[in-house]
């Protein structure tokens, strides 16, 4: 399957403002890529480019006063698979889990396992570990919340979310992972492209939050906001939560002026 893929992003800065760009694909997909993700800018500026520790492709840039465009257009490779269910993984005792593991098992800025500990074990203590656990967990939170771009707030944490019932796709994903680390199942925030391939269209594209759970032999994708399997996941960055991979982090005052996401299935080539 080859997937056109994409964005354009449009500032307006009253002062020279430095930005943290994270809006490549994820070092893991750079196998796929049939034409280059390159970050483009208009007017023109300097883009400085480091691999941060979760393999996320960093971007710095000083956008200047007045407009700035940000946009790419690349097509990538995808086996065109629905993501994997796999019933038989376990989940392994704390002590047994890898080193590099053990940090996504731990609180963060936006999945606050303190508060949510205690419902956690309550709710799901009783299921036998492993996969069916982390369905579970999945289903209480797409139950849980309802989406909604209106309840969209950047501070929104996992517990606040929960406390609320509504959200959007990194709302579903943090109290699930909040959920997840809660029962010693390690779980990472994910960002990238979804496109509607498989199932009916529904409105304008934009970039989606997904998680992933380690269990059996590795990483295993979940979806709390759309609770099935989909197909085409393009990743661009992994985190302990949607700190480590926003798509921009700003360094002064700016508007956002525009923003397009573009994602469709292309005729085989």
């Amino acid at each position: 399957m080859r997937i056109r893929a994409g964005y354009e992003i449009t500032y307006e800065c009253p002062q020279p403002t430095p930005m943290l760009l994270v809006l490549n694909v994820h070092s893991s997909r750079y196998q796929d890529l049939e034409t280059p993700d390159v970050i483009r800018t208009d007017p023109p500026i300097p883009v400085a480019q480091y691999h941060d520790g979760f393999g996320n492709l960093c971007s710095r840039v000083v956008l200047p006063a007045g407009r700035t465009v940000l946009s790419a257009d690349f097509v990538v490779r995808d086996p065109g698979m629905p993501d994997p269910i796999r019933p038989e993984a376990i989940q392994h005792p704390v002590e047994n889990l890898p080193n590099e593991v053990i940090v996504f098992l731990l609180a963060s800025r936006y999945c606050e396992t303190e508060h949510l500990s205690d419902l956690a074990w309550r709710l799901f203590g009783d299921i036998p570990p492993g996969w069916g656990r982390a369905q579970a967990i999945v289903d209480y939170a797409h139950q849980k919340i309802t989406f909604g771009y209106e309840h969209a707030r950047p501070t929104k944490t996992a517990f606040e979310a929960h406390e609320e019932g509504f959200g959007v796709c990194r709302d579903f994903a943090h109290l699930a992972i909040t959920l997840c680390r809660c029962m010693n199942i390690p779980a990472r925030y994910c960002t990238g492209y979804l496109p509607d391939i498989g199932v009916p269209a529904h409105g304008e594209m934009d970039f989606s939050a997904w998680f992933e759970v380690y269990l059996g032999d590795g990483w295993h994708v979940l979806d709390a906001r759309h609770n099935r399997p989909r197909i085409g996941r393009i990743l661009m960055a992994r985190g302990r939560d949607a700190t480590d991979a926003a798509i921009t982090t700003s360094f002064g005052p700016n508007t956002l002026a525009g923003f397009k996401v573009l994602g469709e299935e292309l005729a085989a080539g």
